[in-house]
């Protein structure tokens, strides 16, 4: 047999010395990630913004570069190709100071948008260092955009062609947008960002893109129809159309973005809080939120507003023409499929029919619907507390228990970030309130704007079955300009039962004593 050779076991122990030094690297990789995990944890409870001490090394501790050959586990994404104008680098996060970031500059509340700057959101290779916003544009479609992109639905490098998409209507701009405490949940300059800025679009590169879009369009909708054959809308030719009660309207969509230190004020809470709060319970989503104290706006995957203006837009921000004004939050079980256990749809449409009136007569009818369904709990957790209703008493003296059971709070629409909108439109008084919302009265009133009228729905609008809503939110502090029931009232208002409650019932309990 042939002796050993010794080069082969030199060969040998240089690569198991190779293999130890690696080892070793990423022992001290793992120890300098924790390292900066626990300094940005440490800073953020105490709310400060962090850091700037955490420059290019930091840069190598959150990016993935490659992985060791004959590794058995790879990182999600690592088999990914490489884009043409992209990287194969995941970037986890960023740092204020970090080698290539700097931000387009943003003086929020600048009341020339070129000084001021445009929000810059885009995470393109030739965007992502200049991002002076943390999130995504699409709200809560901006999921959809990246399973378009990764099912190579969507091509990455595909950049908007903006041609003819310009606002049909002149909207401001207002005093209100240039006061960084009156607007902080959305861009006043968003209808205008890709317009303003086409030459840093076209000559540097840099993704700009609206949050705000303006249009005109018709709106049919069955009860009106039935408004103009009882004579309770008048077709006129202009906002009115024709017989079947088809009305003329301008709308506007509006995805939100947030000036977060403005938010944090409106809230009576600091900045650091709401960071973390967000970062946290989004599951982590925004890691930028703690690491980039110097980006001030966050667009939140949240769903936004629409405005829909019946007559001169014009005419909103003129204080000397009367005004009508219906803020909905969206109940889709109602608002679209009528569903009769609350009274969202009938004061939608008396909402509507009331703006038009008010157009119709020389004034301004407007009409704004924000996406917070189920009180923004959502769909399932509005759609588990009806089930608690209807298998329990469903009396107006536990309306909001059931709610609060379930979901930990009666409420989470947070209306102290609505009347944005309203600076944004420059409304400056209302004459007509149709709501009876006591807390979207005082957010508005809280922000400057006087509300000279409430409305409540007409007693022939409430569904029989939504009695238990009503009433119990008229005692909660709701106007009414009706009687405001006591407790004990409020325990023989009931909600109709379900046909088959006490089947089911039944029928639960036997899979309970199966199971058993």
């Amino acid at each position: 047999m042939a002796a050993p050779d010794p080069s082969s076991d030199n060969d040998l122990r240089g690569i198991l010395a190779a293999l130890e030094k690696i080892r070793g690297d990423h022992s001290h990789l793992s120890s300098s990630v924790e390292d900066i995990k626990g300094k940005v944890e440490l800073l953020a409870s105490l709310g400060h913004a962090p850091v700037q001490d955490v420059k290019d090394e930091a840069e190598e501790s959150t990016t993935f570069e490659h992985l060791e050959s004959g590794s058995k586990t790879a990182l999600v994404g690592a088999d990914t190709p490489r884009k043409t104008s992209g990287t194969s680098r995941i970037i986890l996060t960023t740092y204020p100071g970090q080698s290539g970031i700097n931000p387009i500059v943003m003086d929020w509340g600048n009341p020339d948008p070129i000084k001021r700057g445009p929000v810059v959101v885009s995470r393109h290779p030739d965007t992502v260092k200049k991002r002076n916003a943390i999130g995504a544009h699409g709200g809560s479609y901006s999921i959809y955009y990246a399973l378009a992109v990764a099912s190579k639905d969507l091509n990455v490098d595909h950049r908007p062609d903006f041609t003819n998409t310009e606002p049909p209507v002149n909207i401001g701009p207002f005093p209100q947008w240039a006061d960084p405490k009156k607007i902080v949940s959305m861009d006043p300059w968003g209808h205008r960002a890709p317009f303003d800025f086409t030459g840093m679009i076209k000559k540097g590169g840099v993704d700009i893109r609206p949050t705000i879009a303006v249009t005109k369009a018709h709106m049919k909708l069955p009860e009106l129809k039935q408004s103009v054959e009882s004579g309770r809308l008048k077709v006129d030719g202009k906002i009115c159309l024709n017989e079947s009660g088809e009305l003329a309207v301008t709308k506007v969509a509006v995805e939100p973005v947030w000036y977060l230190p403005g938010v944090a004020e409106r809230f009576g809470i600091d900045e650091g809080t709401l960071r973390r709060s967000l970062f946290e319970n989004t599951g982590g989503s925004y890691p930028e939120l703690i690491t980039r104290g110097d980006i001030k706006l966050f667009l939140p995957p949240i769903g936004g507003l629409t405005v829909y203006c019946f007559g001169d837009p014009a005419k909103m921000s003129d204080p000397n023409v009367r005004l009508a004004l219906r803020v909905h939050d969206e109940c889709n079980g109602s608002d679209v499929f009528g569903s009769d256990i609350c009274t969202c749809r009938p004061y939608l449409i008396f909402g509507i029919e009331e703006a038009v009136k008010e157009a119709q007569l020389g004034g301004s009818g407007v009409v704004i619907y924000f996406r917070k369904e189920g009180r923004a709990l959502g769909e399932v957790t509005k759609y588990l507390v009806y089930n608690a209703r209807k298998r329990g008493s469903d009396r107006a003296s536990e309306y909001f228990k059931r709610t609060e059971n379930i979901a930990g709070v009666k409420d989470m629409r947070f209306q102290a970030l609505m009347p944005d909108i309203l600076h944004w439109l420059g409304i400056k008084k209302i004459d007509r309130m149709l709501s009876m919302s006591n807390m979207k009265h005082d957010a508005i009133v809280e922000q400057g704007i006087p509300i000279h009228e409430r409305v409540p729905i007409p007693d022939d609008l409430i569904p029989e079955d939504s009695r238990v809503e009503i009433d119990a939110k008229i005692h909660a502090g709701y106007f009414t300009t009706g009687k405001v029931m006591s407790m004990d009232e409020l325990s023989n208002v009931q909600g109709r039962a379900w046909d088959d409650v006490d089947n089911e019932t039944h029928i639960a309990h036997e899979a309970m004593m199966f199971y058993s």
